[in-house]
């Protein structure tokens, strides 16, 4: 016994002299709110006020030299300052020190405090352009929006924040241009999401770096310059290259091309230099707060989750409800990550604790809203209807969120959305949407959502004037484009029918109801018609024509079935029940000529039935359970007799 004492005296006695081994230092987060950024991370107060003032020096010094008033960004952009390159090793790409992530409700800025003789701020101030662009412009095209980028890539502030220097030659850009052949200008200015000059890597290397050599040439040349902006006006204006180029340069490709081409194999460059009266100071304008250790979970869970990185999202987090249960934007967050996943019961459960605890975040309410607009459609993304209790409680949430934030965009785009789905208050509808483009002009989908609205309430001329420059732009994703497109041949189509229509119906109408008789040209066998023989007769002629391998039949449009493998429309015709299928409603021309039809298209029974004559294509497989293929449900009176 005696020994074991003095075997624990001597382990006591050695733990009082030895040093004690440092404990972990937790991670202290604080925010820094500067004028047009929030700023949180685990860095220094003093790192994280450098990244704040350099990110408001590069924005104030855009807007200035581009002249622009308006912007203010409509969506929020939250960076993320982490205090060493290790941290921030974790959540950024490999081989980088700063990277760009943007969002629909939230742009991310990631970078290290702990910068090395790298620099971060290149991509950074790339992405951060085409925010600023979209935030302002209807449409650029691709070259003249990448080459932008590229130009203020290299800002860089000389002289004590009073200078600020522009235009730096990027070398890798010079030498890759002197040793790859060039593009040709016209074809460089038609270059749009869908051409291999963008998407393959082969080739994507050559489209930036020529489109920012010509960038670079054209601001920097006293004669060029004002042309440039010329040439832009007139591109916006609908304007094809092609015409817009002669009349803005005063001469051809050739000759620009020839221009580029003697200024890349120059040995200097000119770069531009704009001083300004004082220095470029925003830190006493800065507020420094701590944050709680549920918080900085929250922001690096949200990070990780709009970049993608959904597990790892997860368990940031899950964390972040651990250590605060009521914590609204950590549910909310979580709730969309289950939604990307395709849990929309987990989501909704999140996102509804989110809505009762929010201390009146408007992303919490936008967020639970947009779930709820998910539960309702399809695997295809279709919605036909959303039920009365279910259309309600979005319309709360929504008007919630804009009360909250009246510039975010996106709450006035879904709650348009929500009117336009129901047939419900389609003039507010339009408000909305208008609203929305106002905020965030650039928006293209915006603009689509519009154009099908009016086209629900026959305004095909407002409808065509939002299609047509979507379908123009080289800015316009391929998939955007072709949607565009669809709706601008659906347009036409109901407005020629409609026109049609219209002008034989008022030819009958003017006969007047006392004589009952009136010319509207004579029939087959040269007889006059009645008024309604008339109306029948204009009908029959607006009525869309079948075209090759296409069939019509008249009957009852009874019901709509709609599942997770398309769409069913049950026809029943004197001699049968023909059964027609299409993926979505989009590939269905709908036309009404009743003045009784709200223009509601829903899935499910039709009570009463409608009178219809359908344009199909027949089913090539005598198989198949389907009789074919619909193009096109026409609404017609009951009395309408079709002539085969």
């Amino acid at each position: 016994m005696k020994r074991l004492t003095l075997a624990l005296g001597a382990v006591l006695c050695l733990l009082l002299l030895a040093p004690l081994a440092p404990a972990t230092a937790k991670d202290r987060w604080i925010t820094v709110r500067s004028k047009n950024f929030i700023l949180v991370g685990n860095a220094g107060d003093k790192e994280i006020r450098q990244v704040a003032t350099r990110l408001e020096q590069f924005r104030d010094v855009f807007t200035r030299l581009l002249n622009k008033t308006n912007f203010n960004s409509s969506v929020p952009t939250t960076v993320v300052v982490f205090k060493s390159q290790s941290n921030y090793a974790k959540f950024g790409p490999g081989g980088s020190v700063g990277y760009f992530v943007g969002g629909d409700d939230m742009n991310y800025i990631a970078l290290s405090a702990e910068m090395g003789g790298e620099n971060p701020y290149d991509t950074i101030f790339h992405e951060y352009v085409h925010l600023l662009v979209k935030t302002n412009f209807t449409t650029l095209p691709l070259w003249f929006n990448e080459g932008l980028a590229e130009y203020y890539s290299t800002f860089e502030i000389k002289d004590g924040d009073r200078k600020v220097l522009l235009g730096k030659v990027i070398s890798n850009h010079v030498f890759y241009l002197r040793e790859q052949k060039f593009i040709p200008l016209q074809t460089l200015f038609n270059v749009d999401h869908r051409s291999p000059l963008y998407n393959e890597s082969n080739k994507r290397g050559v489209f930036y770096a020529q489109s920012w050599a010509l960038m670079h040439y054209l601001l920097l040349n006293q004669q060029r310059q004002p042309q440039l902006g010329r040439f832009l006006n007139l591109l916006i204006a609908g304007m094809p290259p092609e015409k817009a180029f002669p009349e803005a340069f005063q001469t051809d490709f050739a000759t620009i091309e020839k221009e580029l081409k003697e200024y890349i194999k120059r040995n200097t460059y000119p770069s531009q230099l704009a001083t300004f009266e004082r220095k470029l100071e925003f830190d006493l304008e800065m507020k420094s707060a701590p944050l709680s250790d549920a918080e900085g979970e929250y922001y690096m869970g949200d990070l990780l989750s709009h970049s993608g990185r959904l597990t790892e999202a997860e368990e940031h987090l899950k964390k972040a409800i651990e250590l605060d249960p009521n914590f609204a934007l950590a549910h909310a967050s979580l709730g969309m990550l289950e939604m990307h996943k395709g849990n929309y019961a987990v989501a909704k459960k999140y996102l509804e604790k989110a809505s009762v605890n929010s201390t009146g975040n408007y992303l919490v309410h936008y967020y639970y809203a947009y779930v709820l607009s998910r539960e309702a459609m399809d695997t295809g993304g279709m919605v036909y209807n959303y039920p009365q209790e279910l259309a309600q409680k979005m319309r709360a949430e929504l008007k919630k969120s804009i009360e909250l934030n009246p510039s975010f965009p996106d709450s006035y785009r879904l709650l348009a959305f929500v009117y336009l789905v129901n047939n419900d208050q389609l003039d507010e509808a339009v408000s909305l949407l208008k609203r929305a483009i106002e905020l965030l002009p650039g928006e293209q989908e915006f603009g689509l959502l519009l154009a099908r609205i009016y086209l629900r309430k026959e305004d095909y001329k407002m409808a065509r004037e939002l299609v047509e420059p979507i379908v123009r732009s080289s800015s316009t994703k391929t998939e955007l484009r072709e949607r565009a497109q669809s709706l601008l041949e659906s347009i036409n189509s109901r407005e020629e029918n409609m026109a049609r229509y219209k002008e034989a119906a008022a030819a009958a109408a003017a006969g007047g109801e006392t004589s009952r008789v009136i010319v509207v040209g004579p029939d087959e066998k040269g007889n006059m018609r009645t008024p309604e023989e008339a109306m029948a007769a204009a009908l029959e002629e607006a009525l869309r024509k079948p075209q090759d391998g296409e069939m019509r039949v008249r009957g009852q449009l009874l019901r709509i079935e709609c599942d997770n493998k398309g769409i069913v429309f049950s026809i029943q015709t004197q001699g049968r029940l023909l059964k027609f299928t299409t993926n979505d409603f989009e590939g269905v021309d709908f036309t009404s000529f009743t003045p009784g039809m709200s223009g509601q298209i829903n899935c499910g029974q039709r009570n009463p039935a409608d009178e219809v004559v359908v344009v199909y294509r027949p089913a090539k497989d005598a198989k198949s359970k389907a009789d074919g293929q619909i193009v096109s449900v026409e609404f017609v009176p009951k009395e309408f007799k079709l002539k085969q």
